[in-house]
């Protein structure tokens, strides 16, 4: 049977409820210094080309719908030498105001989490804790109501979890990667409300699967086709969900559910392995 972009889910009423948006503030960084010189993921090809201006101007349009939906986003000033710090979400993880700053596995991305800390530092945030361990951010942390879910098996050090629980003081629920194109959780798992989540299980490891079931038993889950474009590195506000225009299957689901769907198109980020959710930090102020 043809691959339709959504997977059924047998026994599973569709949750289809009145949605409501919720305005965020939210960080991103341009990617005027954006490029692909090394490699870090299997989506990185530095032998292939990188169109500088295109990837700003799809940025932009990212940039310009949130404002448009009434999001609040400030920009943090990119680097030199710092291609992938237009991913902003992997600079830190914030709630209730706190911020665990992020460490990063490779040398090419250590210095982002420092800029990144002394940014919120410097904009009001000042309960911050600089990790022990490490911890890729929002890459790897996703809250979803009073839980947050923790990636790691690639990037993220596991014992991270425990640091982070404790600096929270939410519950932390840890979810194992096992399929390298989905390095980081934000690449296979996507919040949609309080109680609510879209995932491709094939990147999670059987017993990860299993508790995401558990939690989640009506999730949206995301065939390969949808997967493989990024089309769960998105952004909801509760009733418009950002996500690459490619993920179809994703956006019909998403409107069976009565969420808005918006896609956009980000394929030059996406050749870092990067997209709608990767460049968006959400600055929870509590």
């Amino acid at each position: 049977m043809p691959e339709t972009g959504v997977i059924a889910q047998p026994g599973t009423a569709e949750r289809r409820r009145p949605r409501t948006a919720v305005s965020r503030r939210l960080l991103m960084c341009s990617p005027s210094h954006f490029d692909v010189t090394y490699s870090i993921n299997p989506w990185m090809e530095p032998a292939k080309p990188v169109d500088g201006t295109l990837a700003l101007t799809q940025w932009e349009r990212l940039l310009g719908i949130y404002r448009e939906l009434g999001h609040t986003v400030d920009v943090v000033q990119p680097m030199g030498g710092l291609p992938d710090m237009v991913f902003a979400a992997n600079g830190a993880t914030v709630v209730d105001g706190r911020v665990l700053g992020a460490r990063f596995r490779h040398e090419e991305r250590t210095a982002e989490g420092p800029l990144y800390l002394s940014w919120l530092r410097a904009n009001g945030f000042t309960d911050t804790h600089w990790p022990e361990y490490i911890n890729e951010g929002e890459g790897d942390y996703l809250l979803v109501g009073r839980r947050l879910l923790a990636g790691t098996g690639f990037r993220t050090d596991p014992r991270s979890h425990a640091e982070a629980q404790e600096f929270f003081g939410l519950p932390v629920t840890g979810l194992t990667l096992v399929d390298p194109r989905f390095y980081h959780l934000d690449t296979a798992l996507a919040v949609l409300a309080d109680d609510e989540i879209m995932y491709y299980p094939e990147a999670f490891s059987p017993g990860s699967r299993a508790v995401l079931r558990e939690l989640f038993p009506d999730a949206l889950l995301a065939t390969a086709r949808d997967a493989e474009v990024f089309g769960l590195n998105a952004f909801s506000d509760g009733l418009h969900v950002l996500l690459p225009e490619s993920a179809t299957g994703l956006m019909s689901g998403l409107r069976e559910r009565g969420f808005e769907p918006i896609g956009i198109d980000l394929g030059e980020l996406l050749k870092a392995g990067g997209s709608v959710k990767c460049c968006t930090l959400e600055l929870r102020e509590g």
